[in-house]
Order: C-alpha cells, then sequence, then structure tokens
C-alpha cells in the first residue's frame, strides 16, 4: 500500500493466505479468543459471588467467534486490494497485483513464482523479503500438531482440552494459559525454567500475573528442565527435574511448545541474489531494512528481532521510504508501545527497572495502585498498577512505563509520544483528563514525582510508592 502511493508497480507474492499469521495464527486469532475467555471469566466472578453454576461455552461456539472474526479481517483485505485494482489509472495510485505462489530469487533482481507444476519469472527493480515467521521447535520434541502442538495448531483442535501443558512462559506461553485457564474446564500446567515467568519484565509485574494465574488453578512449573516429553496412549507424558534434585512425571491431553518463532528464509535462493546471511544463525544481515544487496530490503518477523504487526508495518512503511523518498537513518525502537494479553492485560513502552539497573542508568519511579482510581473501583476492577519511570534529573524525563490492569493499554500511547518528544512529567502533570478514567492513574504517578499528588505515597505507602534508584547507591532512596 505504501509503495503505491507513490505511483509504483507492485507485485505481492504469497504462497498461503494474505494476511499471514497476523490473521490466522497468531495477533487477531489469538486475542480473539482472550476476549471471549476474558468475558467467560469476568462472567463468572459474577456468577460466583451470587452462588451460581459458572458459565461455559463449548469449544464449537469459541470456534465460531474465532472464524468470524479471521473472516471479517480477511474480508476487508480481499475487498479493497479487488476495488483497488478496479481503480487502475486513478487517485495517481500505483497498480497492485497479487500472485499466489511460492517465491524464489533467482538473482539478484530476478524472482520464481511456483504453483504447482507451473511457474513463471518476474524482474524487479527492487525487493522486499516480508516473509514472516514459524514456531520455533526443540531438539527431541516432535510436534505431531494433533497431540504436542505449536502456536499455529492450537487454533485447529477439535475440542477444548481437558488438560494441557505449555512449555515455555514467555509472552505468548503466559497468554495461553490464561486464556485456557480463563475458559474453565482445562487444567492448565506451564514450564518455566527460569525462576519466574515472564522474566524479561519487573517481579512485580509477573508476580501478580503469576498469582492471578495459580489461583484460578494454573500449575506453575518453576525452575524446571524438561526431560522428555512423548505421546504415549494418546496422552502427552513429560517428566521435569528440578535444581533440589526433585522429579515429576505428569500425563496431560495436550501439549503446547512456547518457545519463540524463527524467521521463514530457509529456501529464498538468498545466495542466488548475494544477500548475506549470518553462518551461524542463517538470519539474513541487515543495515536497518537493508540487506547486503541495497535493493534488496528484509522486514518483519523476516528480519529476526522485533517480531510485532505493528513493527512489521512500520519496517514495511520505512523500506518502501528508502527506496523512493530517500528516507535515511534507522528507525527507532525506543518507544514502541506493546500489549501482553494476560490476566490482568500489560502495556509496557520503554525501559522498565530492570533495564535500567542493568545499564547502570539512574532513574525515578512513581508507582500507584489501581485500587487508588476512581474509574478501577467503579468498573470492580482494583487489580492493577502504573509504574512510570523518568530521568534521574530536573527535566524527568519519561523513558519508561508499565501498566497493568484494565484498559492499560489505552493509557500507554500519549506517555510514548512524550518519550518521543522528550518531555518532563510537568507537561503529563498539567494535563486535564477525563474523569473518571483509567488515564488519571499516569497523571498521578506524575504529581507523584513533582510531590503534588492528590494521595500521598507518605500515608499510603502500601498502595503508592515513588523513590530513586541511582548506580552508585545500589538501592531505593525515598523521593
Amino acid at each position: 500500500m505504501r509503495a503505491i502511493d507513490f505511483g509504483r508497480s507492485v507485485l505481492l507474492v504469497e504462497r498461503d493466505k494474505v494476511g499471514g499469521t497476523g490473521i490466522y495464527n497468531g495477533a487477531l486469532a489469538s486475542k480473539t479468543v482472550w476476549e471471549v475467555s476474558q468475558r467467560i471469566s469476568s462472567t463468572n466472578a459474577v456468577m460466583k459471588a451470587r452462588h451460581r453454576e459458572p458459565l461455559r461455552l463449548s469449544w464449537d461456539e469459541v470456534q465460531r467467534t474465532l472464524q468470524e472474526a479471521m473472516f471479517e479481517r480477511k474480508y476487508l483485505y480481499a475487498c479493497h486490494t479487488q476495488l483497488l485494482a478496479a481503480r487502475v489509472g486513478r487517485d495517481g495510485l500505483g497498480v497492485l497485483r497479487h500472485e499466489r505462489g511460492t517465491a524464489t530469487l533467482t538473482g539478484p533482481h530476478t524472482v520464481r513464482i511456483s504453483r504447482g507444476e507451473a511457474s513463471t519469472e518476474v524482474h524487479a527493480d527492487h525487493i522486499i523479503i516480508a516473509t514472516g515467521s514459524s514456531p520455533r521447535s526443540l531438539p527431541g520434541i516432535e510436534v505431531d500438531e494433533r497431540h504436542i502442538l505449536t502456536s499455529d495448531g492450537i487454533f485447529n483442535i477439535d475440542a477444548q482440552p481437558r488438560s494441557i501443558v505449555i512449555i515455555g512462559a514467555g509472552v505468548i506461553g503466559c497468554e495461553f494459559a490464561t486464556i485456557f485457564s480463563n475458559l474453565g474446564g482445562t487444567k492448565v500446567h506451564l514450564i518455566d525454567r527460569a525462576p519466574r515467568i515472564l522474566p524479561m519484565e519487573d517481579d512485580d509485574v509477573s508476580e501478580l500475573i503469576a498469582a492471578n494465574l495459580e489461583r484460578r488453578g494454573v500449575t506453575i512449573h518453576h525452575s524446571a528442565k524438561l526431560e522428555h516429553i512423548a505421546v504415549v496412549d494418546g496422552m502427552v507424558q513429560y517428566s521435569l527435574s528440578y535444581p533440589d534434585g526433585r522429579t515429576e512425571d505428569i500425563v496431560v491431553e495436550k501439549a503446547l511448545v512456547s518457545v519463540g518463532r524463527r524467521p521463514n528464509v530457509t529456501g529464498l535462493g538468498l545466495e542466488n541474489a548475494g544477500v548475506a546471511v549470518d553462518p551461524a544463525t542463517g538470519n539474513i544481515v541487515t543495515d536497518g531494512t537493508t540487506t547486503s544487496q541495497p535493493h534488496i530490503q528484509v522486514v518483519g518477523d523476516a528480519t529476526a528481532t522485533n517480531m510485532l504487526v505493528n513493527l512489521g508495518e512500520l519496517e514495511g512503511r520505512h523500506a518502501v521510504e528508502r527506496i523512493w523518498a530517500g528516507r535515511e537513518g534507522h528507525i527507532a525502537y525506543d518507544n514502541v508501545s506493546t500489549i501482553m494479553f494476560l490476566d490482568p492485560e500489560v502495556a509496557s513502552v520503554g525501559l522498565n527497572e530492570q533495564d535500567c539497573r542493568r545499564r547502570g542508568i539512574a532513574y525515578r519511579v512513581a508507582r500507584i495502585d489501581y485500587s487508588c482510581l476512581a474509574r478501577a473501583i467503579a468498573m470492580r476492577r482494583t487489580q492493577g498498577f502504573f509504574k512510570l519511570l523518568v530521568t534521574n534529573d530536573a527535566d524527568m524525563r519519561v523513558i519508561g512505563m508499565r501498566a497493568v490492569g484494565e484498559h492499560a493499554s489505552s493509557a500507554i500511547e500519549a506517555v510514548a509520544l512524550m518519550m518521543r518528544k522528550g518531555i518532563g512529567v510537568q507537561e503529563l502533570a498539567d494535563l486535564i483528563h477525563p474523569h473518571p478514567s483509567i488515564t488519571e492513574g499516569v497523571q498521578e504517578c506524575a504529581r507523584m514525582l513533582l510531590g503534588t499528588s492528590i494521595f500521598k505515597p507518605t500515608v499510603f505507602d502500601d498502595r503508592m510508592r515513588c523513590y530513586t534508584w541511582t548506580p552508585q547507591v545500589e538501592g531505593l532512596v525515598a523521593a
């Protein structure tokens, strides 16, 4: 789409479904099921309080909602592409063609498109590789997508499993643990090789998410090593060992391998085009989005970094603008906003505390619990917190934020913009937020740092914290 803005002729080659993982087995799919599971969980919280029987949806009903969501998104792409093709020569836009098939580079400027027995070769002045990624596997684990699944196969199961083990306690593993525990009827085991889940986040984030998962019946195997896993008589058997010498053997109905993703670059014919790859990893060597061949760009998951839909789109736009608008420099990822669909949801931008300490960056931090926010109280959703990090100087520029709780994602974007513009917390404190709203918690964090908050952390120290960390002190100093 960005390329046709420049009036260019574009050939889009896709061997499977337009939209790829973003629609069918990634962001849209998992978040649709997460939304369903959250509504069931919220409803059942009310039912439990009223001593009523819990609500249960059949897996067919969950799948029907999922299929509807995927169809709506797919229809937008298909309809838009067809209507766009019918407007050739109008609006000053370029021409877009779509070919179904497998693309292979046969030279620096040539691509062979194969579909069954037929093939054709095309010439292009510029080429963009946007081939996405696939679930990563582990040695010794035979994935059959029936009993031992990946995130590609989990949505194709015929029925909700009565029990499942999830291998990997990163974002995706924790999201699926949240989904199945929210739906009810599934005993969830989560294998965490580290001492705590979500190790990339601060302790307060991972501890809250872990506590909620365990409250919903999830068994988290902390510091566990998977020794063996296999399908026996239609069930999945796995063995764990622990640092203290303990071992454990468990049988479940399904297993989900969630240990990250790898770029789809094998078999592209990169060597034919002279595109350099890292001999150790097989990943494409890049300078930003540019490969060793200046006319060939690589974007999205195929870069083997920053595997997020919004960043893939950003990189695609950036690559096209490098080609036809002379855009220079690299993309800045410092103010990228992300959201983890957990219980509660977690939104983030910039650095967290462990990032700052690892880099030796002094910072000030303010944290306020949702229990202090009028909107959270009105929603009866008081579990969660805001945590705002700023530079330890007079400017107090925002360097990161974590929002954990209901509507967390709606509060993050303004802070991302402040980070990009280098704005200090005074501006954030002076904004007039709608009331009651969750975003008032962000403003209250800014006011805490300025000493002007409504509630005082010295009084509500169980719900509010404000402190400074410096590398020299290696500790916390009350603000």
